[in-house]
């Protein structure tokens, strides 16, 4: 059975059963599902909830499918995140060709619907933060192709409904998809686009990906599954459609036409960007007789945690590319899983973690503050990392700063020509905390004896403690 978002929940079922909930009383899309999972992450509670009965739609409603580290590295075959960014970083140079099926073959073309019938207000798409514009699909993942190389790109952008038959489509500039919309455009040609909503989470994580492009993320997605992405060609529109995905709608996006979009929450934690956009006019909509519709609460840990993984992949990638004594690198949930960056290596010369930072920020810019420590130093610790910087970083010799550099344009910091106007612009910051190199004597940190650490099992150690107050006798 090809993997695909059901095969999927029945993995995370038998290893993490605990992390699957359903709702089956009706429920609203207008907030109710959202101020849920909000409630629940007061409690530090992140569970993939199936709500079954939506208002006003046929079909239910999966979301936070992403909001957890360990089913993400369940996605990916291995059981931590380093672990997963090694491999997603090998898997990176090593792409699984797609494999074509017929649509008779394609579970998404179990109903297809064109024309008026093609109606997305019968979706059941959520209205999610508060002053969101209105409902969008935030699990959608848009498949284009450059117009004269025919290169298959994917990724995930703001999607709007602003109509039965329309979405609003709000894509970063630096991305690989506005810049294919624009090639279209300019010889005054419609944009084909189709838009896919379910499926595995391997899809999800190579549409986010780093990869060299445009291109290739449907490759790196059979990589990262370990099999090959079967597709089947769309409706309407010359694409590959994933064939075991659950929804997608097809259309164009028409030269010179815009609409206002936004506002939304973003990646940051804040309502960002709106304005005049493109939009999507949908020619077809198709799907699997008993679809799912997933989803993906913005401006929480789902959206970070997704955003995160695989570009520390590719991070992984790159820097080890010009430092191989890498050890791990991460974005961590506290810069919203792209703006901090912290690099573990093994430092064999002077100016490798400046190196080391200068590729991260060249691969991803929305990387604001690259942390380099040493390989004693877990990356994915924070209170680690503070600590190294704590006591292995003076400012005025270990820290670079670089203004008016490409960054986050969805940082509410961000800043133009002009510092007074928002812009694409950030400050850059490289952190140097590693110790220096012999023959500087630097003092020896004090640790428990770490091979008797290592070979001890608290379980043979450790047991609940019956305690009562003693009480005194005569």
């Amino acid at each position: 059975m090809p993997k695909s978002l059901r095969s999927f929940l029945d993995e995370i079922a038998k290893q993490r059963p605990g992390d699957l909930k359903e709702v089956t009383r009706q429920v609203d899309a207008e907030h109710e599902i959202t101020a849920l999972l909000a409630k629940l992450q007061r409690s530090n509670q992140f569970p993939a909830v199936l709500f079954r009965d939506v208002k006003g739609s046929d079909l239910p409603v999966l979301i936070n499918l992403h909001a957890s580290n360990e089913r993400m590295a369940i996605a990916m075959g291995v059981s931590d995140l380093l672990e997963a960014e090694r491999l997603h970083s090998e898997r990176e140079s090593n792409p699984t060709p797609i494999s074509w099926v017929d649509a008779a073959d394609a579970p998404v073309r179990e109903v297809v619907l064109r024309g008026d019938e093609a109606d997305l207000t019968k979706l059941p798409l959520t209205h999610k933060c508060e002053k969101d514009a209105g409902r969008y699909i935030s699990a959608g993942v848009s498949v284009m192709k450059e117009r004269d190389t025919g290169a298959v790109n994917t990724g995930m952008y703001r999607l709007q409904l602003q109509g039965p038959r329309q979405l609003g489509f709000m894509v970063n500039p630096a991305n690989h998809g506005s810049h294919i919309h624009a090639d279209y455009e300019e010889h005054g040609e419609a944009t084909p686009i189709a838009v896919v909503i379910g499926h595995h989470p391997a899809f999800y994580l190579s549409s986010v990906a780093k990869v060299p492009g445009p291109g290739h993320e449907l490759e790196l997605c059979g990589s990262l599954m370990g099999e090959s992405l079967e597709v089947v060609r769309g409706e309407t529109v010359d694409l590959p459609i994933p064939a075991h995905a659950e929804i997608v709608i097809e259309g164009y996006l028409q030269p010179g036409k815009r609409q206002y979009e936004g506002t939304f929450g973003e990646w940051p934690g804040y309502y960002n960007m709106q304005g005049p956009r493109p939009y999507i006019e949908v020619s077809a909509v198709t799907m699997r007789r008993d679809a799912i519709c997933q989803d993906l609460f913005n401006a929480h840990p789902e959206h970070t945690i997704l955003g995160a993984i695989p570009r520390m992949g590719s991070l992984y990638r790159a820097i080890r590319a010009v430092c191989p004594n890498l050890k791990g690198v991460n974005l961590p949930w506290s810069g919203g899983g792209r703006s901090f960056c912290y690099i573990s290596l093994h430092k064999r010369a002077d100016g490798e973690p400046t190196q080391a930072a200068f590729a991260a920020m060249t691969t991803e810019p929305n990387i604001k503050h690259v942390v380099i420590v040493d390989e004693d130093i877990d990356p994915f610790n924070e209170q680690e990392v503070l600590w190294a910087m704590a006591m292995r970083f003076q400012a005025d010799t270990d820290m670079k700063v670089i203004p008016n550099a490409l960054g986050a344009h969805l940082n509410p910091s961000s800043y133009g020509h002009n510092r007074l106007e928002k812009g694409v612009m950030e400050t850059k910051v490289i952190f140097d905390c590693t110790k220096p190199l012999p023959p500087v004597e630097f003092a020896e940190r004090a640790l428990a004896k770490q091979d008797l650490v290592d070979a001890i099992d608290p379980g043979d150690y450790v047991q609940d403690l019956s305690w009562s107050t003693p009480t005194n006798t005569p």
